[in-house]
């Protein structure tokens, strides 16, 4: 199967970005259990504007991340792998399998307790993380399978967002939400009229931002809405769907989401900290990420197939999906993001064991996931070759 270049560009922006997480992840926690511990978790603490740092990046920063989100998924239904019924049946499939299983195993032992909402936490794929760990398998990776984990992580994003918007929305102010849907009404109108200048829509694009961040509604959801308002037109290299998007990878790869990990990272970890994995709550993340992740992506994908609603590709094998499954379980991002709104008003020791739980799960889902596949897919005829010595 052959890759288009944006995917390709998507593909080793993801898989670079990947690896940037995971060094300022490890660095991030190092800091918070070090000598300088307290001046360090105080910074992301630091207040201005009435609310801290921590706070402006996970609600104002990520909202960037979900435009870029919204802009991949509104590429892949235009002219990507999602663009037919055939191609986007399979990933589809594995996707609501991916959330759903997991979440029902979170509610089978935290349903009726103060950590219920946590049920979105298991649900949620890292795209950036996932793609890194395929990539370091390098050429023996499918095409097929590269296409199916990035397709199946879109929609999970996708599936957390509306999880985000539905059930993480505790109040709402119907004048500030009128208003910032308006906006966004204002703003598809200069679409139908082919007004192709970004400026315009970004503009709009604030201003939407503060009056869904005032409506209680979360205001990363305003990236997603922007996203769909802005022009994809013929979908080439001068349309300002692509522009926007090619311009926001790298940002979005090397310094939004590597602040977002390190300001919710800062984790100090004492020495009760493995009490809290005995909770509930941690059981259910771990669970649902390590086994509700590849078990309900391999038996929906499984039904879809077995249905006729959509093909196994000729070069996976069921093998293979499993082992992509795997790798749908590591959260770290969105995991992380969906704790924070899920658990602000159960307190700050939840959050902190959930983190930690998700951390230790997604190193589980990755460690695995990567030998599974290793041993798994078939080595290229040129790697397998070694020159013969005379």
């Amino acid at each position: 199967m052959k890759l288009t270049k944006t995917f390709t560009s998507f593909f080793e922006s993801e898989k670079a970005g990947g690896i940037l997480l995971l060094f300022v992840t490890i660095l991030s926690l190092s800091l918070a259990n070090s000598p300088i511990q307290t001046q360090y978790i105080q910074f992301w603490s630091t207040e201005f504007g009435h609310h801290s740092i921590t706070h402006w990046i996970n609600d104002g920063l990520m909202t960037i991340f979900f435009l870029l989100i919204g802009l991949e998924l509104e590429r892949e239904i235009y002219k990507g792998e999602l663009s037919s019924i055939k191609n986007a049946a399979l990933p589809l499939f594995g996707a609501f399998g991916g959330m759903l299983v997991p979440a029902g195993l979170f509610l089978l032992l935290n349903f009726g307790t103060i950590t219920q909402n946590g049920a979105g936490i298991p649900m949620a794929t890292d795209i950036a993380f996932a793609i890194g760990i395929l990539s370091l398998l390098g050429s023996r990776v499918p095409s097929s399978l590269k296409i199916f984990l990035t397709a199946l992580a879109v929609i999970d994003d996708l599936g957390a967002i509306i999880v985000i918007a539905v059930f993480y929305t505790t109040s709402i102010a119907f004048v500030n939400l009128a208003i910032a849907l308006g906006v966004m009404g204002g703003l598809f109108i200069l679409n139908r009229l082919k007004i192709y200048n970004l400026i315009p829509y970004l503009i709009g694009g604030i201003a939407m931002w503060y009056f869904m961040l005032n409506s209680g509604v979360h205001a990363t959801i305003t990236g997603v809405l922007l996203a769909f308002v802005i022009p994809f037109g013929d979908g080439s290299k001068k349309s300002p769907s692509y522009i926007l998007q090619h311009f926001l990878h790298k940002p979005v790869a090397f310094l939004i989401l590597p602040l977002f990990a390190v300001a919710n990272t800062c984790i100090a970890i004492d020495s009760n900290w493995s009490d809290g994995l005995s909770h509930s709550n941690s059981i259910g993340i771990f669970l649902g990420l390590v086994i509700g992740k590849p078990l309900g992506i391999f038996l929906f994908s499984l039904l879809g197939v077995s249905l006729g609603f959509c093909t196994l590709p000729k070069d996976l094998k069921w093998k293979n999906i499993i082992g992509a499954g795997m790798l749908g379980g590591i959260g770290f991002t969105m995991s992380i993001f969906i704790t924070l709104l899920a658990f602000k008003n159960v307190g700050e020791d939840v959050i902190t064991y959930s983190k930690i739980a998700i951390l230790i799960a997604s190193f589980v889902a990755g460690t695995m996931g990567f030998f599974w596949l290793k041993f798994s897919l078939k080595i290229p005829v040129q790697e397998s070759l070694t020159p013969q010595k005379e």
